[in-house]
């Protein structure tokens, strides 16, 4: 393998949100990165994680980030795993008209040529799967099937939707920093900086699955505290 040299900015992404907060999928490619990486002098200058569920393909903000992070370090970006996204057009075109410059890991040939095809056939399959999806309905509405919501279903207002989804979010992050009040307990003498530094050293991912900062530690004391 080629040793590498210079600045390097992360991104790794899972598919759902619970894989996020349980780091499946995201130890596995942060050692796979390392791993591709090891050799020659290199320095990872930031990490970006991306939880995405896959509905909402058009929504990277973890991408954006690492590719701003990229042009600030004059740092090339280090993607994981680029097959798991070799169908999603609109990460393939952002990243080949980012002006950055890339590598993947279990695609170390890719070059901007190579994502600009893989995105027209991504986008090509995309009108394709949209076509037959309507022909498919079309065809079960001339059977007499009935589309839609059954007569009398009431669909949730989206404030009780938000009101419900902010109810989960808060208690998921309570029982997270559950989970991690011995741990804080034993850093307790330490500033949100250094408690920071050494969940990292340990290997304890976020509740995300990112890297710690003093302000994710001081909102988790500050749960606990509550």
């Amino acid at each position: 393998m080629v040793p590498h040299h210079g600045k390097f900015v992360s991104y790794l992404r899972v598919s759902t949100k619970r894989q996020g907060q349980s780091g499946l999928g995201l130890e596995a490619q942060r050692a796979a990165v390392e791993n591709f990486l090891n050799g020659g002098r290199w320095k990872l200058v930031e990490e970006l994680v991306e939880i995405e569920s896959g509905k909402d393909s058009d929504n990277r903000p973890a991408l954006a980030q690492a590719l701003k992070a990229c042009r600030i370090y004059r740092a090339t970006l280090v993607i994981a795993k680029l097959d798991r996204l070799s169908r999603d057009a609109h990460f393939l075109l952002g990243l080949q008209k980012a002006g950055v410059e890339f590598v993947t890991v279990d695609m170390p040939h890719a070059n901007k040529l190579t994502v600009g095809i893989m995105a027209l056939v991504a986008q090509q399959e995309r009108e394709f799967t949209s076509q037959r999806t309507k022909e498919a309905l079309q065809a079960a509405k001339a059977r007499g099937v009935r589309l839609g919501q059954p007569k009398g279903h009431k669909i949730p207002s989206s404030r009780k939707t938000r009101a419900r989804g902010s109810a989960a979010n808060a208690a998921a992050a309570l029982a997270f920093a559950e989970r991690l009040r011995p741990v804080l307990t034993e850093l307790e003498g330490l500033s949100a900086n250094a408690a920071a530094a050494e969940l990292d050293r340990r290997g304890i991912a976020t509740m995300r699955g990112g890297r710690w900062h003093a302000r994710s530690i001081i909102e988790v004391r500050a749960r606990l505290q509550g």
